[in-house]
């Protein structure tokens, strides 16, 4: 079933305009109701939680429009990280829970995802379906099995009280001067509570949300903040966090920045040793660097690739019952503590490192030398697909020829923006711009 609506992480686009409508709001909302209600009992509920975009409160009001129309009732938690969602679904029965986001991307921009009773994302067979409810006649609730739908005000304290939880009870963090950039987005409240009171020495950064700022010149795709505070603070450790706190960035006291494949690393090479690391694997997408791979392979262990999308990573790892995976860009999945990426409890994993072995933050951030990778997007007209065009698969094809047994290619759209992702790798460094720059150049030119 083709989709058009979903992209890689449910539905996405720049607000008031095609799909992130109000109209369209309310009709992903009924059908989501009808999908998950499937029988005429009433006391079905769902919880919505969204980041700090303008635009969250009109997509907030037409999806609980959507939701009750269809006798679902809806529990709105306001700003939380996405992650949370996924806790709160599970711990309070929901029969599903929403989270209003776009991530990383700015202001301008939002998203509606969807997660299942189990604190899950949806597969994409369920997506296919719920978009072919909108497309068709959605059958409502009687009058009298109208939703309800009210405020929680303890949505927050709860996620705060669990995440606690995820860090050794062992371990107190008391004398770590620690940088928390909240990128004015859904962990602004959150984040720095959990590490204040696990005994950090907390400095916020990021978290004055305006409507308008998030991801501005902050966050886990702006580093340069949390860099500034770590050095002009003398911190220990920056946590740098995305919009709805689902990718994590490391900066360590010298504010050098560590990615998701360092992240990873670490974990996987500490839960291998203590045997905590379930099927000797590490999941991750096909973007993350060889250098990982390496790294794993040298200590016995594996990497099992994904397509990109952090949902396809916890796919796998639930097909293969592995505990740990995530993406370059910062989602680590641990699925002993959360059903989804999360940005806070991967910071607390990394703290719970330094303080279980003394060493300083830049002594665990690099775990391995990475292979020369060099990204870069082209942007495209909505509706066109310049990928199929014939002078581009043929510089695919020249480029895939010269790097064979010197890298690897990789090129692909984005599944949250018109873009045509462009990425290379190779020790060779002059080859790897020449194979990059020429298909950029091929590919701007069929746009």
């Amino acid at each position: 079933m083709t989709r058009k609506l979903f992209g890689t992480d449910g539905v996405r686009g720049e607000a008031n305009s095609w799909p992130m409508t109000a109209e369209m709001a309310l009709k992903l909302g009924a059908a989501a109701g009808r999908y998950f209600r499937n029988d005429a009992s009433h006391g079905h509920r769902v919880v919505i939680g969204k980041d700090t975009r303008l635009s969250g409160y009109m997509l907030e009001n037409a999806l609980t429009a959507g939701l009750t129309s269809t006798g679902m009732n809806v529990l709105l938690l306001g700003p939380v990280p996405t992650p949370a969602i996924g806790y709160l679904t599970r711990s309070m029965r929901a029969d599903m829970g929403i989270m209003i986001s776009a991530s990383h991307n700015p202001a301008k921009d939002n998203g509606i995802k969807f997660f299942g009773p189990d604190g899950f994302k949806l597969s994409d067979e369920a997506e296919a379906e719920i978009e072919a409810m909108v497309a068709g006649e959605i059958r409502l609730a009687q009058p009298q099995n109208i939703g309800r739908a009210k405020r929680i005000d303890d949505g927050v304290g709860r996620y705060v009280e669990y995440a606690k939880t995820t860090f050794p009870a062992r371990g107190r963090l008391s004398g770590l001067k620690v940088v928390i950039d909240c990128a004015n987005g859904a962990s602004y409240k959150a984040a720095p509570e959990v590490l204040w009171e696990l005994g950090c020495e907390v400095i916020p950064v990021g978290v004055s949300p305006d409507g308008r700022n998030i991801n501005e010149r902050c966050g886990s795709t702006h580093t340069e903040a949390a860099q500034a505070a770590v050095l002009a603070n003398g911190a220990d450790l920056g946590i740098s966090l995305d919009g709805d706190a689902d990718r994590v960035m490391i900066i360590d006291e010298k504010g050098r920045v560590a990615d998701g494949d360092q992240i990873m690393a670490l974990f996987a090479g500490r839960w291998a040793e203590q045997g905590r690391l379930r099927g000797g694997a590490l999941v991750a997408t096909v973007m993350s660097n060889l250098g990982l791979e390496r790294f794993l392979t040298g200590r016995g262990l594996r990497l099992e690739r994904t397509k990109v999308g952090d949902r396809y990573v916890v796919e796998r790892m639930r097909e293969g019952g592995f505990n740990l995976g995530g993406e370059q860009s910062g989602h680590i999945v641990m699925t002993d503590y959360a059903t989804t990426g999360d940005g806070l409890m991967a910071g607390l994993q990394f703290l719970a490192a330094m303080a279980e072995t003394g060493r300083k933050a830049s002594e665990l951030a690099q775990q391995f030398e990475t292979v020369p990778q060099l990204l870069k997007n082209v942007r495209y007209a909505a509706g066109s697909d310049p990928l199929n065009a014939a002078p581009v698969q043929a510089a695919i094809a020249a480029a895939e020829a010269r790097l064979d047994g010197n890298g690897r290619l990789l090129i692909r759209k984005s599944g949250t923006e018109p873009l045509i992702r462009v990425m290379a790798e190779s020790e060779n460094d002059a080859l790897l711009h020449e194979v990059v720059d020429g298909i950029v150049a091929t590919v701007e030119a069929a746009v």
